[in-house]
């Protein structure tokens, strides 16, 4: 009689025992169950936030183009009052009028896409540091400035559109990008001929 009643000690510990472990073992499931729940992983968005990587390639042109032409707009408006040069200020205004009209046709051109094509025409970092640059110049220094930047950007300009025209996966914006190319090649030996 003894022995079966250690053995039915034995067995009762152990199954009281079982069931702790048991309760441990569901109490540790249920935390790692809620922790991946709640934790964040790389494909979950977060409401309101806009993941980076879901730009698309021809919405990051759009953006390219739309603060290009907001740059050259912008500088040359400054080229019309801090200038000294006739040749300067003149060029300034054939920018100002042909990147807003630039500017008009990008809108209509993706006006109807799909997916959705909404031109941002915010300054990056470099732009705006050489925007808030050359408005602390002026005269033939703010010509200098003004001749380089435009160089510059309508070089950078004119590399994204050859490159989207060449391997962009909207038609329509490709066909934008390859019918800019004439004009801003011009710009841009129009920029390298200036004098200050």
């Amino acid at each position: 009689m003894k022995i079966r009643a250690t053995i039915l000690a034995t067995t009762a510990l152990l199954a009281l025992a079982g069931c702790g472990r048991g309760n441990e073992a569901a109490q540790t499931n249920m935390a790692n169950d809620t922790a991946m729940t709640t934790q964040p992983d790389a494909t979950s968005v977060t409401p309101g936030a806009t993941p980076t990587a879901a730009v698309s390639a021809s919405q990051t042109f759009a953006n390219a183009v739309a603060a290009s032409d907001a740059f050259e707009i912008e500088t040359s408006k400054l080229a019309l009052t801090s200038g000294a040069s006739a040749s300067v200020k003149s060029y300034a205004q054939k920018m100002i009028d042909a990147h807003t009209a630039s500017t008009a046709k990008l809108k209509t051109t993706v006006a109807g896409l799909m997916p959705a094509i909404t031109p941002d025409a915010t300054l990056n970092a470099e732009q705006q540091q050489k925007l808030d640059r050359l408005k602390t110049l002026n005269g033939t220094a703010f010509d200098q400035a003004y001749i380089a930047e435009q160089t510059a950007g309508h070089q950078q300009t004119l590399d994204t559109l050859k490159a989207y025209a060449a391997s962009g996966d909207m038609p329509a914006l490709k066909d934008f990008a390859t019918g800019l190319i004439p004009m801003v090649t011009a710009h841009l030996n129009m920029a390298k001929s200036l004098k200050a």
